[in-house]
Parts: C-alpha cells; sequence; structure tokens
C-alpha cells in the first residue's frame, strides 16, 4: 500500500467562484474506481502550535493498494490528467508527501 498526501495552496486572488470549482474538481479525485480509499480535507482549528501548519487550504489523502496503481494514477490517469489541467492555474503552491506503512 501507499498513501499520496498532497497539500494545495490556492492563489491568494482566487475568487469564492474559483475556490468552489477547485472543491469540487477535487471532490471527484478520491472516488477513482481502483482506489483503497480517499478522501479530501481542510486545515482542522486546532490550536495553534510550533509545530502545526495550518497555512494551506485543502488537503488530498488517496491509498494506492500498490506502487503500480500509484504510477498509472501519476503517469496514465485521465481524472488525474484533467484534475491537473483544470486546477494547475489556481495553484501558489503544491507539496507531495508519499508515504509506505510501516
Amino acid at each position: 500500500m501507499l498513501r499520496h498526501n498532497v497539500y494545495f495552496w490556492l492563489n491568494a486572488d482566487a475568487t469564492a467562484e474559483q475556490r468552489a470549482f477547485f472543491e469540487a474538481e477535487l471532490r471527484l479525485l478520491p472516488q477513482i474506481s481502483y482506489l483503497a480509499g480517499g478522501l479530501i480535507g481542510t486545515p482542522a482549528p486546532t490550536e495553534p502550535r510550533p509545530v502545526t501548519d495550518h497555512s494551506w487550504d485543502y488537503s488530498l489523502s488517496l491509498d494506492f493498494k500498490s506502487d503500480q496503481d500509484h504510477h498509472f494514477y501519476q503517469t496514465d490517469c485521465p481524472d488525474h490528467q484533467r484534475f491537473v489541467d483544470a486546477c494547475k492555474p489556481l495553484f501558489a503552491k503544491v507539496l507531495v508527501y508519499d508515504t509506505r506503512p510501516l
């Protein structure tokens, strides 16, 4: 299994309509049929602490059953490519943390 964690910062001048569009597109990704699971989120209203980063706008976490499924998602998945093509102009910053459970 591999967990693909993505954090998105949208452009500071993104309109409410653009944010709604981004969120609607993001909601489609966890529905990809071959995923083991997935979810999206926004920063939780937890107490500020030196180790807590609340600066991002949205997160995406996708669980892949295999490295091959993850590779397909990155290189050949039409749903992922459509999302990137449609939403990339809205990104100010994106960070990816791919994790393999111990």
